[in-house]
């Protein structure tokens, strides 16, 4: 990198962006010594002056940097919608397919099989084409999927199109956050991150409110809605909307200057660096870029190892414990299976989905409250808050559903524990999206060195989707093998292990750089 190279002004924590802004104003600025040791290690130093303010704020382009956030966190608004809208239909899928609880789970499930391969594939090809391009052909393989998945005449086809929605949801999981947190500053690099969870269950929302309203507008989810056909399979074709919004949008953003640098691209990384954060700091934190990376190899898999000793990185293993753990708690049963659940204590269809829109606006409530004080609280509370709220609450869960009678039809009736059961099911919704459900991908997304990011990112991301899968195919078998209460007993002993996990091998991330981040 040639010294008249200028790039990137604020791309950081406070300290760091404070830090660059004063030394562009050296000149102007008294005792810069005793200044530059505060801010390198104090976040807002009583030390800032209001120039260095000033300049700062001028430098950083903050509405790009923000569109650029919500643009990417489309791909999470499709993710969580993907996820969530087979909640309604697999009464519909039960019926069109003939299918029973295996091939039901499966048919749910196939999806995240594709999940898994596209977590996998994308992190890993999104070091080679780019963070952008793997975006845009989630963009696409989400568009086929919807438009598949409301057509298939039987579980073959259907599946086939699940999975290539799987690939697209598995590719925006990982490469969404990453995106994120590769062009915002540190400082509220946590907040913007955060907007990918609020994505996601904002998508879950409105797939739960679709479902609702079609469901109830046709009078099931089986019966004909418009054109003739069922209300379930527009369920699906509802996501085109949103799913081509997001392919147009991505033509209008830059490519991850992270990514252009780890490339060799310089003269288009200093571009995008210039309009995102202007000149003051562009060279320094360009050397700080290259320098964090191995720039004698592309990114590879066997730098997941530590060059000392040749095992595994612990900071892999972390990566890996966190994508698991979110999976082993049992959420995504509700997600799935939330109709299926509640109906099997009693509630009506028309009740469980409306159920299920509650428990979405109380998922977006959580994310948002997480949005807001992730960069001040910091991530490893929030997620030792959200294992301990959890097994609580499925503790209570097992309670309820252990104590309750089943009738002759194998439904269970919950009596006075129904209120219990209710409070409780919504309560780990909330302590879940209040901390593993957003932690889990801000984390991964920053907590892996630039070199590995993409390779850190592709391990996990199938790791979170396999145990996805696993979750997922079980539940329908353990609802009929040992039931509620068992199923719940195994995502409470999931939640309580989580506790220790975060106590013992999870360190914070708030307010580093992630040129910081080995």
């Amino acid at each position: 990198m040639s010294s008249g190279q200028k790039p990137y002004a604020g791309f950081q924590a406070a300290p760091i962006s404070q830090k660059c802004g004063h030394n562009s104003q050296s000149s102007r600025i008294d005792n810069k010594g005793r200044f530059q040791v505060q801010t390198a290690t104090q976040q807002g130093s009583a030390a800032m002056t209001s120039s260095a303010s000033e300049d700062h704020s001028q430098a950083e382009n903050s509405g790009l940097i923000l569109f650029i956030s919500l643009v990417a966190t489309i791909g999470g608004f499709l993710f969580g919608f993907d996820s969530g809208v087979i909640n309604g239909t697999v009464d519909g899928l039960q019926q069109a397919f003939q299918s029973q609880s295996v091939g039901t789970g499966f048919n749910v499930a196939s999806m995240l099989l594709g999940c898994a391969a596209g977590a996998y594939f994308a992190g890993r090809l999104a070091d080679h084409y780019g963070r952008r391009t793997l975006l845009r052909w989630a963009a696409v393989f989400f568009i086929v999927s919807a438009w598949g998945s409301g057509i298939a005449d039987g579980s073959f086809e259907f599946v086939i199109y699940r999975i290539l929605g799987g690939l697209a949801v598995g590719a925006a999981s990982v490469i969404s956050p990453a995106y994120i947190a590769e062009v915002a500053p540190a400082r509220y690099r946590g907040m913007l991150s955060s907007l990918q969870q609020v994505a996601i269950i904002f998508g879950l929302f409105m797939a739960f409110v679709s479902n609702y309203l079609l469901a109830n507008y046709a009078g099931a989810s089986t019966q004909s809605l418009w054109l003739d056909f069922a209300a379930w399979r527009w369920m699906f074709w509802i996501e085109l909307l949103p799913a081509t919004l997001f392919l147009l949008m991505l033509l209008f953003i830059p490519e991850s200057p992270r990514y252009l640098l780890l490339t060799g691209r310089q003269a288009d990384g200093e571009k995008v660096l210039h309009t995102l954060f202007g000149e003051r700091c562009a060279q320094k934190k360009m050397a700080e870029i290259q320098r964090s990376l191995q720039a004698n190899h592309a990114p590879r898999l066997s730098d997941l190892r530590d060059p000392a000793t040749g095992k595994l990185r612990t900071l892999v293993w972390v990566g890996l414990g966190l994508a698991t753990f979110q999976q082993l708690v049992g959420i995504n049963v509700v997600f799935y299976y939330g109709a299926v659940l509640w109906q099997a204590v009693g509630f009506s269809e028309a009740d469980a989905l409306l159920i299920n829109v509650i428990s979405g606006a109380i998922s977006i409530l959580a994310c948002v409250l997480t949005l807001l004080v992730i960069d001040k609280i910091g991530r490893k509370p929030l997620l030792l808050w959200g294992s301990v709220g959890m097994f609580i609450t499925l503790a209570l869960l097992v309670y309820a559903f252990a104590n309750a009678v089943q009738d002759e039809s194998g439904n269970l009736l919950l009596g006075e524990h129904g209120t219990l059961a209710l409070v409780s099911a919504n309560a780990y919704v909330f302590f879940f999206n209040l901390s593993w459900g957003p932690v889990m991908w801000v984390m991964l997304g920053e907590m892996f060195p630039n070199q590995i990011r993409g390779v850190g990112l592709a391990v996990s991301g199938l790791a979170q989707w396999l145990c996805n899968f696993l979750i997922t195919m079980t539940f329908p078998l353990l609802l009929t093998g040992i039931g509620l209460a068992g199923a719940y007993g195994l995502y409470a002993l999931g939640a309580l292990l989580s506790i220790a996990f975060v106590l013992k091998l999870v360190h914070e991330t708030k307010g580093k750089e992630l040129e910081e981040m080995q």
